[in-house]
């Protein structure tokens, strides 16, 4: 079973989950501030759970690609929607600052920031 790595915690799952799912059922939140209710319930459509990973994951969807191409997103920031990503082996996910997690050039945010 791969282990996912967030905000201190490390939380199982079985191949081929969805990120924000995995997240979601541990009580960890791939939103900032108000877009945890304020969001389009992992449709791929908000770009609110934006999230840097690191490890194996399925390819980026046609949604997914959409989406992190318009602003406040870059394409180059190697950001993925949490909602369109599927855990393929043991993962380290990072949310950065920003009511998008836009926000690469800053520190990741932590558990105590939001």
């Amino acid at each position: 079973m791969p282990t996912v790595r967030f905000r201190g915690e490390a939380i199982e799952c079985e191949i081929g989950a969805v990120l924000r799912d995995v997240l979601l059922a541990a009580g960890l939140s791939p939103h900032n501030g108000r877009s945890g209710a304020l969001n389009c319930r992992g449709h791929g459509t908000c770009g609110t759970c934006a999230v840097a990973v690191e490890g194996p994951t399925s390819d980026p969807t046609a949604r997914e690609r959409r989406r992190l191409s318009v602003p406040p997103h870059d394409t180059e920031s190697g950001l993925r929607l949490s909602c369109q990503t599927r855990v393929e082996g043991d993962l380290t996910v990072q949310k950065h600052p920003g009511f998008w997690g836009q926000r690469v050039d800053e520190p990741p945010v932590s558990a105590q920031d939001e």
